[in-house]
């Protein structure tokens, strides 16, 4: 069977993880890398044993080797770089959080679906074994019916605050960039909710720094999901009902194992992620390909859509307006 041929476009940070755990798939090809810069291109291609090097997103999009690109830009940037890829016939993994809000996810969603091209949101952590295995614990009943969890994701940027984490033109956001993960969490277990209040701190160029949300659902279910860039939290996730709970090992969002805690005693479970953990969302991408779906299963664009629609109502509890948004 044939390699799937990938393009990706950005080099940064995030690209290159992706990269290194690409080549750990033995069907993945490395085509082509795209950046504004063709002399950082070719450095991003040597480095990762790409063919080609673009020095514009558009020369990527069209290139005739290309089966998929992964969108690796800020978030932004994401709507109009996805549209570019799917208009050249291209299938498109995005980075999360898949829009800047959710007029722009909606939009994206709809051009993906309209023209039967796959788009999947790079929510990697949905694909993570561990993950999908807590799943089936909390299915098969381990625990009963989830009546309450919780994740917090937080860390301090080591970087200047001429960052993109810190630029408001550039999507930076607590929120979207890892507050996406303890979102996802609650969503995974409970649904989407009924209610939410939140609260937050923001920075003196109006992006938000920090955001905590309570979450209530209809059948009384209720979750707490937070996330900064001032404290280095525990990063951990639990969820738990009237016979016990489960805790994911932190970095949740990369976790290799959990522990499971009930009435029979406390289990510890371990997994094999490969790579970073990207490699299972890329193993997805393939399987997903190579049966001609044009959605993922395991990681569903309405779930993405309904995650950015709490988004938006989450940072407009705690009044963080980005460049991009529309007009409230």
């Amino acid at each position: 069977m044939s390699d799937i041929r990938w393009g990706i476009l950005a080099t940064g940070n995030i690209a290159h993880s992706f990269a290194a755990d690409l080549r750990l798939v033995p069907d993945a090809r490395l085509s082509a890398v795209g950046s504004r810069s063709l002399e950082t291109a070719r450095d991003f291609a040597s480095t990762h044993g790409a063919g080609r090097a673009h020095g514009s997103y558009e020369e990527l999009a069209a290139d005739p080797d290309v089966d998929i690109v992964y969108v690796a830009t800020p978030h932004s940037l994401h709507r109009a770089n996805v549209e570019l890829c799917l208009a050249a016939g291209k299938s498109v993994l995005c980075e999360k959080a898949l829009a800047l809000n959710a007029g722009d996810a909606e939009a994206m969603v709809a051009t993906a679906r309209a023209s039967g091209l796959f788009l999947m949101e790079a929510m990697w952590m949905r694909c993570n074994p561990t993950v999908l295995a807590m799943q089936d614990a909390v299915g098969s009943g381990a625990i009963g019916d989830v009546t309450a969890a919780a994740a917090d994701f937080g860390f301090v940027p080591d970087v200047p605050s001429t960052h993109r984490v810190f630029d408001p033109a550039l999507g930076a956001s607590a929120l979207l960039d890892i507050g996406i993960y303890p979102l996802t969490f609650a969503s995974l277990f409970l649904g989407e909710p009924e209610r939410i209040v939140s609260t937050g701190t923001l920075s003196e160029r109006g992006i938000d720094l920090a955001c905590t949300s309570a979450l209530g659902y209809a059948d009384g279910a209720v979750a707490s999901v937070s996330c900064t860039m001032t404290a280095a939290t525990p990063c951990s996730a639990f969820v738990a009902g009237p016979r016990g709970r489960i805790e994911l090992e932190p970095r949740f969002s990369e976790s290799r194992g959990f522990s499971l805690s009930n009435e029979t005693g406390q289990t510890t479970y371990r997994f094999d992620v490969r790579g970073k953990g990207y490699v299972h969302e890329i193993d997805e991408v393939h399987r997903c390909l190579r049966a001609g779906r044009a959605e993922s299963a395991l990681v569903p664009l309405d779930d993405s859509l309904a995650l950015m629609r709490q988004a938006d109502l989450i940072r407009s509890q705690i009044g963080c307006t980005l460049p991009g948004d529309p007009a409230r």
